[in-house]
């Protein structure tokens, strides 16, 4: 693929670095090279969705640089910051065997300094469906991936559309902010029964994950009664009743919207989106299909 990989990499595990100045120097130097650089945000807890976006990032760029960053401005107080899985070790074997050639660890302390005092807001497709259930998180996202682009400068960043709104919101910010990156989105990577890949996915127990998949099967009739030309209003609170019956403890919300602005539609419409998010016994999943 052009701009993608040209040879293998002689490297066995991927430099790591943890400082601006030395994930500038590394980068500068492979477009010195002429190397397009794909940089890949995560924070860690490296699952099959995350190594999918990898590969996409080393398909479609000469270097691969991967950040992994627990960023506590997109948790609330009482969310699972402190609670959220890392691991360090097993996430440097996954990223050594997928051939990455970088990866970017900073501290807190350096990525938000003493005073630290901006932050990005994104109306538009930042509004509603998450925004509503935690009006936080997207200014803690925006923030901290408008950090990284700038940081690295990559001529491409990839992100899943399993996390269907904060993808737009990060490609309307770039827009708007006239980043000079490109963003890939890769399709949803999903269990084999169907559930999304999510690192918050392991704290289901087995009983669970048989709820937890209903999510993906719901979600699936209930766009197929609706580009069948059921009525919006009419399907949603059809979908919202299989999924309280499901046992899902409660629904942040179902929607029909716009897939690109995010805008609700009462009318189903070519490349538009149906978006999820539930809760079950404290774990909160989301997930999306195309309609």
């Amino acid at each position: 693929m052009p701009g993608g990989r040209a040879k293998a990499h002689d490297q066995t595990s991927p430099a790591i670095v943890r400082s601006v100045a030395d994930l500038r120097e590394a980068v500068a130097g492979f477009h010195r090279d002429g190397h397009r650089v794909a940089l890949v945000p995560t924070m860690g807890a490296l699952h099959a969705g995350h190594m999918a976006l990898v590969a996409a990032a080393g398909e479609a760029a000469a270097r691969t640089v991967v950040s992994i960053f627990v960023n506590p401005t997109q948790f609330a107080p009482a969310e699972d910051l402190a609670a959220y899985p890392r691991d360090e070790a097993d996430d440097l074997k996954k990223l050594a065997a997928a051939g990455v050639d970088l990866v970017f660890m900073p501290v807190v302390a350096d990525m938000y300094g003493e005073g630290f005092a901006t932050s990005l807001n994104v109306a538009g497709p930042g509004a509603g469906l998450e925004s509503a259930a935690r009006p936080h998180f997207f200014t803690g996202v925006a923030t901290v991936v408008c950090k990284l682009l700038l940081q690295c400068l990559p001529d491409i960043a990839v992100f899943g559309e399993k996390d269907y709104q904060q993808l737009q919101v990060v490609r309307r910010m770039v827009r708007d902010l006239d980043i000079p990156s490109d963003i890939l989105a890769i399709p949803t990577v999903r269990e084999a029964d169907g559930l999304a890949c999510s690192s918050r996915n392991d704290y289901l127990s087995p009983e669970e994950r048989t709820i937890a998949a209903r999510l993906h099967e719901i979600l699936h009739d209930t766009a197929a009664r609706l580009r069948g030309g059921g009525a919006v209003i009419a399907e949603i609170e059809r979908g919202m009743i299989s999924l309280r019956e499901a046992g899902f403890d409660g629904i942040d919300y179902l929607a029909l919207c716009d897939g690109e602005s995010l805008t609700p539609l009462s009318e189903a419409k070519e490349g538009a989106r149906l978006l999820a998010a539930v809760r079950l016994s404290g774990t909160r999943l989301i997930d999306n299909l195309a309609l």
